[in-house]
This record gives C-alpha cells, sequence and structure tokens, in this order.
C-alpha cells in the first residue's frame, strides 16, 4: 500500500462532521453505509446536508480500514487516558500490570499496537520455557496397538486390517494455546501494526502455527476457564487475548478482508467498567453495607425460556438476600431519562422484587430523575469519566446509599 495516499478520516463520538462530496467518493461512502451503519451514521451528498457527506460516529472508538486508501478513526469523547484506565478496569488487566508505561499512548491505535507488542514478547517468551501442553482422547483406525482397543468393532468388521485404538495424546494443541494463534492471525490482518510491531507479532503467530490448528475462536471462550500451576501465566495472555477478540471484527464476519476493523462499543465499555469497579471495590465498600453484587443477571419470565430480563448489576442485601437496588447504565447524553428507559427500570425491580431502581449516566443530567412509581423509587446517578475515575466512583456510591463517607 502506498502510505502517501492514505487518507484518514477523523470522527469524534457523537459529533456530526460535514466533509466535501469530492473529498469521499461514492463507493467509499456506500461501504461505510452498508457495513459499518452501527458505527457510523452516513448522510449521503444531498440538498438537505448541502450536497455534502455528513458523518456521526454513534458511540463506538476505534479504527476502520474501508479500503486501501481510505480509514475512519473513530475518536472517543473522553481523554485517552480515562478510556485506557475503563479498558484496564473492564478487562481486569490493572492486577497484570499490563498498561504501565502505556498512559503516554496518543491514540487508541497507538494504545492497541503496544498491547500487541506486549502479548507477542510474554508469547515468545512462553515459547522458550515450552508451552502448555494436555493429554486429548482420540479414536482412530491404527495398523498398529495404541491404547485400548476396540474390540465390538473387530469382531463385527473382521475384515478390516485395521484396528480401532482409543487412547490419549499429549498434545500443545490445545483450546489454550489455539485462542493465542487466533488472536495473532487477527493482530496480523488489523492493519494496525506498524513495521516496529509487526516482525514480533508475525514471530509470535508462526511459532504456534507449528504445532497449533487455527480455528475460529469466540472471545467467550476467554472466560471463566480452568487453570492449574502448569498455565497459571496463561491467565493475563487470556485476558489481552478477549480484548483483542472482542474488538476485532464486531460483525463476526471476517471473510476475505485483508484487513479487520478494531472497535470498542463505548456503551458495552461503560456497563462493564462499572460493573467491575464496583466488584473490585465490593469488600472494602460494600461489605461495610452487608451488600453483594451481581452482574448481567438473567431473570425468566414465566415459563417460557425465551422470555427473559438481562439486568446489568443487582445489589442484594447479604443479610435477607432481597434485591436491594437495580441497576442499568445508560451511556448517552441527555437533558432527562427518556420514558422507555423509566419504564425499563421499573419492569426490572418488579421483576426481582426491589424498591430502588437506578439508571446511572456518565454524565450530570440536567434534570436529574428522583420519582416514584407505585411502591418503586426511580432515580438517576452520575458515574461520570470526566474527571478521577476512582473519585467519581465513590462519589456515585454516596449517592447510592445517601451517606455523607465511605
Amino acid at each position: 500500500m502506498n502510505v502517501t495516499s492514505l487518507q484518514t478520516i477523523e470522527l469524534t463520538e457523537y459529533v456530526p462532521k460535514l466533509l466535501p462530496r469530492s473529498l469521499l467518493p461514492d463507493v467509499v461512502g456506500e461501504i461505510l453505509w452498508r457495513d459499518y451503519g452501527t458505527q457510523v451514521k452516513v448522510d449521503f451528498p444531498s440538498p438537505k446536508t448541502g450536497d455534502h457527506w455528513r458523518l456521526a460516529a454513534q458511540g463506538w472508538v476505534g479504527h476502520i480500514p474501508l479500503t486501501s486508501d481510505f480509514h475512519i478513526a473513530l475518536r472517543p469523547k473522553v481523554q485517552l487516558g480515562k478510556l485506557l484506565r475503563m479498558l484496564e478496569y473492564a478487562y481486569e488487566l490493572n492486577s497484570f500490570r499490563f498498561l504501565e508505561g502505556l498512559v503516554d499512548c496518543q491514540t487508541l491505535e497507538e494504545f492497541y499496537e503496544r498491547l500487541a507488542d506486549i502479548l507477542a514478547r510474554r508469547i515468545l517468551n512462553r515459547g522458550r520455557q515450552g508451552f502448555y501442553c494436555a493429554y486429548i482422547p482420540k479414536t482412530q483406525h491404527l495398523p498398529y496397538v495404541r491404547g485400548r482397543i476396540d474390540i465390538q468393532q473387530m469382531v463385527t468388521r473382521p475384515w478390516d486390517t485395521k484396528i480401532q485404538c482409543q487412547y490419549e495424546e499429549h498434545t500443545a494443541d490445545v483450546e489454550d494455546n489455539q485462542i493465542i494463534a487466533w488472536t495473532f492471525w487477527c493482530i496480523a490482518r488489523s492493519s494496525l501494526c506498524t513495521e516496529r510491531v509487526m516482525p514480533m507479532v508475525r514471530r509470535a503467530y508462526h511459532l504456534l502455527q507449528g504445532f497449533v490448528t487455527l480455528q475460529q475462536c469466540n472471545p467467550r471462550t476467554c472466560i471463566g476457564r480452568q487453570y492449574n500451576r502448569l498455565n497459571e501465566d496463561y491467565r493475563p495472555l487470556h485476558a489481552l487475548c478477549r480484548f483483542f477478540l472482542e474488538h476485532t471484527a464486531p460483525s463476526h464476519e471476517i471473510g476475505t478482508n485483508a484487513t479487520l476493523p478494531f472497535l470498542v462499543n463505548m456503551s458495552q465499555l461503560y456497563e462493564r467498567f462499572v460493573a467491575v469497579w464496583l466488584k473490585v471495590h465490593l469488600e472494602t465498600i460494600l461489605n461495610k453495607q452487608a451488600l453483594d453484587i451481581q452482574s448481567q443477571e438473567r431473570v425468566y419470565l414465566g415459563q417460557a425460556e425465551g422470555l427473559y430480563f438481562d439486568i446489568d448489576l443487582v445489589i442484594y442485601d447479604i443479610g435477607t438476600g432481597i434485591a436491594k437496588y437495580v441497576l442499568d447504565t445508560k451511556y448517552k447524553t441527555a437533558d432527562q431519562p427518556a420514558s422507555a428507559d423509566i419504564s425499563q427500570m421499573v419492569a426490572y425491580a418488579e421483576a426481582k422484587g426491589s424498591q430502588e431502581a437506578i439508571l446511572i449516566y456518565p454524565t450530570l443530567l440536567a434534570e436529574p430523575l428522583n420519582i416514584k412509581v407505585g411502591n418503586i423509587r426511580v432515580r438517576s446517578l452520575t458515574f461520570s469519566i470526566a474527571g478521577d475515575l476512582e473519585q467519581a466512583g465513590y462519589n456515585f456510591l454516596r449517592d447510592l446509599l445517601g451517606v455523607d463517607k465511605l
């Protein structure tokens, strides 16, 4: 690719941008509208737009390679340092000290590249120590005996000269390593790593390629894994893999594109950040109030398995087991809560038998909410991402619990 011909259009969350019609070819604008309409609202040139393109990022940040000549960079409305801190909490990377020295990153793309470099170096180091192996059960027709013989198969097929054997093979081609190999495949195709880091990424990928089957891995496979003394050091590696896999090709339609997009859904990130921040501070704060917190709790409605609520957060009274608060994050800028959001919270509270429903916003509303719907009190509270995130969390909890200090 001729780097000098590359044009990168920068957009900031929810800030519309007008572009001259000549700046963006129609075919490129159509690709953006068709493939990334969820991430970027596209208004085609018309009398309504003054014959300009009007583009507006819709709560996503990251990088979209539309063609070899046109890229879209989606910038966060919050300071990059705050965004990185949110990512650190959301992916529970703070305990691994990955982000030390990364606060000086100037763009999200640079942050992505730095993390890719860290992951590659750790994998190369693990390769020098030896990759994790496990015994995998296998059944094969062999010309010799290995493991257990399938006697019934031999009796029913006496003409078969090969023997069906059941045995266990000690191999490194296990899911622990397959997750990492797939992650490097995605990173290599992201187009976000410069030639300073790409050689390291390629080395790590080719090292794994020699003994690991390349197969697509869902980011959910990185969650809730079992570790032992032989693979405990894989825990932070899989945490990083989850970060890359969740934000690469969000449509999950990777296809044959030469490059893959890197996109962060800010609404989901904010929701996860708030949930993990509260969990991290559970022992030091909530336990003083004898409270416990659960995230993404599913509540089924009636007998139908297809009808349910997924509630962002539920805070329980430990002594009684009663749901004291139901909470839902709303990553949006508004003067007041929408009627639909209020209805949603009332339904959540009714489903959990709670009398406190809380809508959480990243900025202070012009008209904060504090009303009662029947026996349910519905409030809007702020977990701000504009200033110090730690202090914002404590302020939020004070407002939630109605206490002067924690």
